[in-house]
């Protein structure tokens, strides 16, 4: 595996096909009846959502969109993270995006990205603002 320079790793070149997959993924998984997420999320804690999760471990969908995530290599991880964070509004520039999600990434991606309830729409918004218009 050849390690790319910072650069490289902080430009989005991260296949849409991919994203497209993982918001497929992730809109499927949080719109199922048995995944309930509390209505005022500013007052739930990062342990509600991880228990949350732990009671999916065995859905196939969950499993799938986990698996997904973890097998990116960690730069196409940390610009996911970064697109969410785009969408959600955290950031209105790329650089600053990719440099909080670089911050703050860990082998935990995955957890991290599925505990927010609107990923699926965050990483659509994102993809608009940076440019990339999606089909249906």
């Amino acid at each position: 595996m050849r390690m790319r320079n910072k650069e490289e790793a902080m430009s989005f070149d991260l296949s849409l096909l991919i994203v497209d997959e993982i918001i497929a993924r992730a809109r499927a998984f949080h719109a199922k009846e048995g995944v309930v997420f509390p209505e005022n999320v500013n007052e739930s804690s990062e342990e509600d959502f991880q228990q949350i999760l732990a009671d999916h471990q065995n859905d196939l969908t969950y499993r799938e969109l986990k698996e997904a995530i973890n097998n990116l290599e960690p730069d196409q991880q940390m610009q996911l993270v970064a697109l969410m964070y785009l969408g959600r509004g955290d950031f209105s520039d790329w650089e600053e995006s990719f440099a909080e999600a670089e911050a703050g990434w860990t082998n935990r991606t995955a957890e991290y990205l599925l505990s927010k309830p609107q990923l699926a729409d965050y990483l659509e918004a994102g993809l608009d603002a940076m440019g990339y218009r999606r089909e249906g």
